[in-house]
């Protein structure tokens, strides 16, 4: 099965300057991981690369993807939304067979 990379937007990039994430040597992690409503939920966060990360770097800034969520994120966008709701990271994935009315939580 082949694996593309995820791609992060100017958008996300941008945002992790303005919160200066990468001033703390922080980066954005983005996780799979088992649970929510439809069976895996993605964990967003600042957090260090580790050795085995996968690390896309744009405007100064790190998103960072471990190898076992690597392959659930394959061919992903991950962006940055401002809506009435909030603003939050978002992730586009062509992988998700479904997901939830949270945006959170997906199934393959």
């Amino acid at each position: 099965m082949l694996t593309l990379p995820p791609k992060v937007t100017p958008r996300a990039f941008e945002r992790l300057l303005e919160i200066g994430a990468n001033a703390d040597g922080k980066a954005l992690r983005i996780a799979v991981e088992g649970g929510g409503c439809s069976g895996f939920q993605y964990e967003i966060n600042l957090d260090e690369a580790k050795d085995d990360d996968l690390v896309l770097e744009g405007s100064g800034q790190k998103v960072v993807i471990d190898s076992i969520s690597l392959p659930f994120l394959s061919d992903a966008t991950i962006d940055f939304t401002e809506e009435l709701i909030g603003a939050r990271f978002v992730i586009e994935n062509p992988n998700a067979s479904s997901s939830c009315g949270c945006g959170v939580s997906f199934s393959m």
